[in-house]
């Protein structure tokens, strides 16, 4: 396929530095309070006929500090097309009706979060569900007369009422005291009340409404589906005669912090049997259920070894006759991501990491062979229709618009939405390459380096040095939301970032490489990586820098701190672990911390800590910003009030910044200015600005 000018612009094959001209005479740089206030457009979806595309929209309302979702409908000829809810109706997770009529989605404009529906040529919207609990998610049955809703209920309860009636109980009762046996008794952000998600269905009756009691469908699961924190309807599906739904649960047991084992299960709709399990063999994750249009075949993305979450996904398939079982391109060195099927039923299509990049490629589902088909910057959510692909793109340079593209014909893409084209009218982005070096063992190891909005020939700028967290993540050719090189450089820094041993999107061996490492060889990553940009970028001061990060990317600033503290005149360590050892007991998230570690503390002290932070205080010298959430579960805010603690002990110029009311993000747009202006006030400080 043959890409656009803009397509062009943004894709990294060429040295030149990219990035999206201003559009005034009179430019300025980018702000966080720009940031914040874009609008960020998402999940685009054919309708069933091909001839229009739903995607949904997210802005901003200053003054209510939160964001609002709306849903649209588009065609191929570009534009915004027609806003389908009304402004005083916030919705989200938008679905078309099978046969193209309507479009479901969720509000809580109601006063709980239910399921609603709207005509998709335009009209009043209509309330579908009115149940006493909220609504988590729903998917509705392929002949559109039956919606599957997922509640949090409690386990003996056999109504949702009852569910309802206890957490009244609950808050009337003056004792306070909650008693747990075992973990998780909290989790991301969420204390533990007892209940669990479960998936039930309810038909929908002629006029529209969901009525009487809903069936369970998930009896007897002790777990969540979707699974939490992060899960969504993608965890459960439909077979296309909608006589069963396929779900992906983790089973809780007294296991659950320690375990990735979610198993596939397959239970039918009528109730006639107990959800039976798919892939019981595999003892690793087992996710994102998709069924071949026939309903002949399942694929599902699948991990091989139990305990890591950041192993490959493989692509499996189930043929539903026989019960064989088979992964395609078990030799493609890259991870599956969402999957998506051709029309056709012989390909697969997913997007993924690649090489600092995020395309789509198609899968052969005979042969495994996998070819890229749509790239150039970050693509994100995207819908397939015969030949043609409705997507999202983003970059360092540009917030997310949606495109049209084909998969062969040779056609220009075109693109779709360009909302922000006002509010980024008057700035100048900029300019990013992306740039390789030897790193640890001579392996060639990639980075990003930016450009300052205001660079001028011959004249260097101070250095914001990024770090990313995961540690298995990666700072590629993206726009984030929470760190954006491009914050940086309108306030006059370049920006530099390595995607350092553990990074994904470069081989499965490059990502396991930093499990039980985390100091050793990201550390000399990033050294050769600030040497080689030093010495290829002339624009960067390399006498004024700043290295900061979040969650592993703080717990590397905190590494730093003791152990590389020369070229630095600050840090800023955003929720970073301090302490390995205490991270592996206050963590509910055992998996992660006993895969990263090698095993429990108790029998692998000496790996642990070879590399634990709070071992070097004595030589940290470098004044440092300290961030920590309240809220934060994965990584505990005693972490930052150590890091914080032991450089207000030692007498190192510090300062902590602590939200109550943030988990491991900083999300609430109010926050997210103060946590950037705080940041960019201690750079400027401390590089002289």
């Amino acid at each position: 396929m043959r890409l656009s000018v803009l397509a062009l612009s943004l894709a990294l094959a060429g040295p030149a530095l990219a990035a999206e001209p201003a559009a005034t005479a009179n430019p300025r740089g980018f702000t966080a309070k720009d940031l914040v206030m874009l609008d960020r457009v998402s999940a685009p979806q054919f309708s069933p006929d091909g001839e229009r595309i739903l995607y949904a929209l997210r802005e901003t309302n200053w003054d209510a500090d939160r964001g609002v979702g709306s849903l649209w409908v588009t065609d191929a000829s570009g534009g915004p097309g027609t806003r389908l809810t009304p402004a005083d109706l916030p919705a989200s997770a938008g679905a078309w009706s099978p046969d193209g009529a309507f479009v479901y989605f969720l509000s809580a404009k109601s006063g709980s979060m239910q399921v609603w529906r709207v005509p998709a040529a335009g009209g009043d919207a209509a309330q579908v569900t009115a149940y006493t609990l909220d609504v988590g998610s729903f998917r509705l049955a392929p002949d559109g007369k039956a919606v599957a809703l997922s509640f949090d209920v409690f386990a003996d309860c056999g109504t949702l009422a009852c569910t309802a009636e206890r957490h009244a109980a609950n808050a009337n009762d003056k004792r306070t005291g909650v008693q747990y046996d075992r973990i998780f008794v909290r989790h991301w952000d969420t204390w533990k009340d007892g209940t669990r998600s479960q998936v039930f269905l309810s038909p929908i009756g002629a006029d529209g409404k969901a009525a009487g009691e809903p069936r369970l469908l998930t009896k007897g699961i002790d777990g969540d589906v979707p699974g939490k924190p992060f899960g969504d309807q993608s965890d459960y599906v439909f077979s296309p005669d909608g006589s069963t739904l396929v779900f992906s649960v983790r089973i809780a047991g007294k296991s659950e912090p320690w375990s990735t084992n979610f198993d596939l299960f397959e239970v039918p709709v009528d109730g006639s049997a107990a959800p039976k399990n798919l892939t019981d063999a595999n003892d690793a994750m087992d996710t994102n259920p998709v069924f071949s249009a026939d309903g002949k075949t399942l694929f599902w993305r699948a991990m091989k070894r139990p305990g890591f979450e950041a192993d490959r996904f493989g692509l499996m398939a189930l043929d539903r006759a026989t019960g064989a079982t088979r992964e395609i391109a078990a030799d493609w060195d890259r991870s599956f991501d969402t999957l998506v099927p051709g029309d056709d039923g012989r390909t697969m299509y997913t997007a993924t990491l690649d090489t600092g990049t995020h395309p789509v490629f198609e899968v052969n589902l005979a042969s495994g062979a996998v070819r890229k088909v749509v790239q150039g910057g970050n693509i994100g959510a995207f819908d397939i229709d015969g030949d043609r692909i409705v997507f999202t793109r983003d970059s360092i340079a540009a917030p997310a618009d949606l495109y049209l593209g084909a998969i062969r014909a040779r056609i220009a893409e075109r693109r779709l939405t360009n909302y922000n084209a006002e509010a980024l009218s008057g700035i100048r982005m900029g300019e990013y390459e992306q740039f390789s070096f030897k790193g640890w063992n001579d392996a060639t190891v990639h980075g990003y380096v930016i450009k300052p909005w205001n660079a001028e020939p011959g004249k260097k700028a101070p250095v914001a040095f990024l770090i990313h967290g995961g540690p298995q993540g990666s700072f590629h050719n993206q726009w984030h939301y929470r760190w954006n090189a491009q914050t940086y450089a309108g306030m006059g820094f370049a920006v530099v970032m390595i995607d350092f041993h553990g990074s994904t999107g470069y081989g499965q061996a490059f990502t396991d490489a930093i499990s039980e490492d985390w100091g050793g060889k990201p550390l000399v990553d990033l050294q050769k990586g600030w040497a080689a940009a030093l010495e290829k970028y002339d624009f960067l001061d390399g006498e004024r820098a700043c290295a900061l990060g979040g969650s592993y990317g703080g717990y590397m600033v905190n590494w730093i701190a003791g152990n590389w503290n020369e070229p630095w005149d600050c840090f800023v360590s955003h929720a970073g672990v301090f302490d390995l050892r205490s991270m592996a007991y206050s963590t509910e998230e055992l998996w992660f911390t006993e895969w990263e570690n090698g095993g429990v503390p108790w029998e692998n002290a000496a790996a642990m800590e070879k590399h634990n932070p709070v071992n070097f205080v004595q030589n940290w010298r470098v004044p440092m910003l300290v961030i920590h959430g309240q809220k934060d579960y994965r990584v505990l805010v005693e972490q930052g009030l150590a890091t914080f603690g032991a450089l207000q002990r030692r007498g190192i110029e510090s300062e902590l910044l602590y939200f109550p009311d943030e988990n491991h993000w900083i999300l609430r747009p109010h926050n997210s200015v103060q946590w950037h202006e705080s940041v960019n006030a201690w750079l400027q400080e401390h590089t002289g600005r």
